[in-house]
C-alpha cells in the first residue's frame, strides 16, 4: 500500500471518528502521531515544533480570542434589547416591521460580535416571545431569528473568515473588504423577503400597529441604542477596510470598545468580567488545540504524500475547477450538519487547498464561497446548529417542525446568493 493511500486513510479515519465524538483536537494529533511512528521516519516529526512555534508566533491568530472576547461581553451588555426595541418603533409602521428589526440588529450584532452561537441565543431570547405574542407564526419567527442570528458567520469581523485566511494563508483584511458587500446584499435580500411577504401574504403577519410617536425623544433614543454600537463597528471594521490597523490590532480595539459600551450600561462589574474571561479563555483554548492537531496533520499528510496525490488525482481525472468547487461545496455543507465550523476549517480546507491552488484559484474568493456554506449549513434541516440553539431557548410551543419549516426560504436566499458569488463574483468585488 502506498503513502498516499494511507494518507487518504488517515483522512477518512479522523473524519470518521470525530463524528463518533471523539475530541477533535487529540484525534488530529493523535491519530496523526500514531501513522508518522508507524509509516514514516521518526526524524520527520523533528518538524514539528517548528510547525507549533510559527502557530504561536502567529499575530494574525491574536484576533481570535480577542474578536471572542468582544463578542461575549457585548452579549453581556444588553445593548441588543436597547437595539431591538429602538428598531421596533422605527420599523413597527411597516406590516413585518418586527421582523425587520430582527434581521437589523442580527445584522449590527454580527458586525460587532462575530460569534454565531451567542447571537441566535440571545435573538431568540429577546425578540422571539415579543414576535410570538404579537401573532407572528412560529415558523416565520424562528426562521428571522436563526437566519438574523448567523450572520455572523459571514459579516466581518467574522471568526470563521479569521481562521479562513490563517489556513489559506491569505490576508484576513482582504477576506474582509471580500466579504462586505455579499453580506450586505445577504441582509438586504433577507429584509426584500420579509417586505415582499407583508405585501402578497398580509395574512402571515399581524396588523400594523401604531408605535410610539416619531418626536424628538424617539429620535433621541434611536441615535442614543445606536450610536455606540455603530462607532465599535466603524473603528473596527473602518480600521482594517482602510488599512489604519491590522485585523489583531482592531480586535484589541473592539475589545476595549466592548467593555466601555458593557460600562456604560452599568454592567461591567467584577463578576460579568470574570464570566467573559473565563469564557474566552475556554473558546481560545478550544481553537487552538484544535490548531495544534490540525498542525500535526498537516504535517503527517503531506509527508505521506497525500496533497500531491489529490492533486496528481485530479489532474489524471481531467475534472474542471468548477466541478471540483462543486464537488468540495457539497462536502463542506453535509460536513456542516455534524461537526462546527472550527473542525471542517481545520480538517477539510488545508486538505483540499493545494488542489486549488494548482488550479490557480483565487483563494480569497474560494474563503468567501467557503463562509457562506458553513453558514448555509449551519441553518439547513435537520442537524444545523443554529436550529438546536434556537431550540433551546424557545417556548415549549415551538416544535422543531416550526424551526424546519421556518428557514426554509431563508436557505433559498443563501443558495441563491452562493450561486452569484460563485459565477458573478466581479459585481460583488470578491474577485477581479
Amino acid at each position: 500500500m502506498s503513502l498516499a493511500v494511507l494518507a487518504l486513510i488517515l483522512f477518512v479515519s479522523i473524519f470518521l471518528l470525530v463524528l463518533y465524538g471523539y475530541p477533535v483536537a487529540f484525534t488530529l494529533g493523535g491519530l496523526s502521531l500514531i501513522y508518522a511512528f508507524c509509516f514514516l521516519d521518526v526524524n520527520v516529526l523533528t518538524l514539528l515544533p517548528n510547525r507549533v512555534m510559527g502557530v504561536m508566533e502567529n499575530s494574525v491568530l491574536l484576533a481570535v480570542p480577542l474578536f471572542i472576547f468582544m463578542g461575549i461581553m457585548l452579549e453581556k451588555s444588553g445593548l441588543a434589547e436597547r437595539m431591538l426595541n429602538s428598531m421596533a418603533g422605527l420599523f413597527g409602521r411597516v406590516r413585518g416591521g418586527m421582523a425587520v428589526s430582527v434581521i437589523v440588529v442580527g445584522a449590527l450584532l454580527a458586525a460587532s460580535t462575530g460569534i454565531v452561537g451567542a447571537t441566535v441565543i440571545t435573538m431568540g431570547l429577546i425578540s422571539l416571545p415579543p414576535m410570538l405574542r404579537q401573532g407572528y407564526p412560529a415558523p416565520l419567527a424562528t426562521g428571522v431569528i436563526a437566519a438574523s442570528g448567523t450572520l455572523g458567520q459571514i459579516i466581518p469581523p467574522s471568526v470563521v473568515l479569521v481562521l479562513l485566511g490563517s489556513v489559506l494563508q491569505v490576508s484576513v483584511g482582504s477576506l474582509f473588504r471580500a466579504a462586505l458587500y455579499p453580506s450586505l446584499l445577504l441582509v438586504a435580500a433577507y429584509i426584500l423577503y420579509i417586505l415582499l411577504l407583508g405585501v402578497f401574504r398580509p395574512k402571515r403577519f399581524p396588523a400594523r400597529e401604531e408605535g410610539p410617536p416619531w418626536d424628538r425623544h424617539f429620535w433621541i433614543g434611536v441615535v442614543q441604542s445606536l450610536f455606540l454600537p455603530l462607532l465599535l463597528i466603524v473603528a473596527v471594521l473602518g480600521s482594517i477596510l482602510i488599512g489604519l490597523a491590522s485585523p489583531t490590532e482592531a480586535a484589541g480595539v473592539g475589545a476595549a470598545g466592548a467593555m466601555l459600551l458593557t460600562w456604560t450600561q452599568g454592567r461591567l462589574d467584577r463578576e460579568t468580567t470574570a464570566t467573559v474571561c473565563r469564557d474566552t479563555t475556554h473558546l481560545t483554548s478550544m481553537v487552538f488545540m484544535i490548531l495544534l492537531g490540525a498542525t500535526t496533520f498537516s504535517l503527517v499528510f503531506r509527508e505521506l504524500g497525500g496533497d500531491r496525490f489529490l492533486v496528481g488525482l485530479i489532474e489524471r481525472s481531467d475534472l474542471p475547477e468548477y466541478q471540483f468547487l462543486a464537488l468540495v461545496m457539497i462536502v463542506v455543507f453535509v460536513a456542516g450538519f455534524f461537526i462546527d465550523f472550527i473542525e471542517i476549517v481545520f480538517i477539510i480546507v488545508p486538505v483540499v487547498t493545494p488542489v486549488f491552488i494548482a488550479y490557480g484559484t483565487d483563494l480569497i474568493w474560494l474563503g468567501i464561497l467557503l463562509g457562506i456554506n458553513l453558514q448555509t449549513s449551519f441553518l439547513s434541516p435537520p442537524f444545523g446548529f443554529a436550529l438546536f440553539y434556537l431550540k433551546g431557548v424557545a417556548p415549549p410551543e415551538v416544535t422543531t417542525g416550526h424551526l424546519y419549516r421556518g428557514i426554509i426560504p431563508f436557505l433559498v436566499i443563501q443558495v441563491l446568493l452562493l450561486a452569484i458569488v460563485v459565477f458573478f463574483p466581479e459585481w460583488l468585488g470578491v474577485r477581479s
